[in-house]
């Protein structure tokens, strides 16, 4: 595991991928990131070990005191990164005639 360098304090976590129990985590405040750590799978709920989970999360002494899964924001941003693919997928041609 990847000690947590971070304040204690409030954060949004994201998680980016979970493997043999490991959950590699991105940490965010005030929609800044703030840095990422690789923690135990089980120190998250067990709803939030997905990729792209959103989790709020407490710090206190450099580890995850608590964390709490945020399934509306979870769905919010996965809908928001599907939209911004979707406009990108359907970007008309450009023009590189000269």
């Amino acid at each position: 595991m990847t000690p947590l360098d971070l304040s204690d304090g409030a954060y949004t976590a994201v998680v980016d991928s979970i493997e043999d129990g490991l959950a590699t985590v991105f940490f965010e405040r005030d929609d800044d990131e703030v840095g990422n750590a690789v923690v135990d799978a089980d120190r998250l709920p067990e709803a939030g070990r997905h990729a792209d989970a959103i989790l709020d999360v407490e710090i206190e002494d450099g580890s995850i005191a608590t964390a709490t899964y945020d399934p509306e924001r979870t769905e919010t941003r996965s809908e928001a990164a599907q939209d911004r693919f979707d406009r990108l997928s359907n970007r008309p041609p450009s023009d590189d005639r000269e």
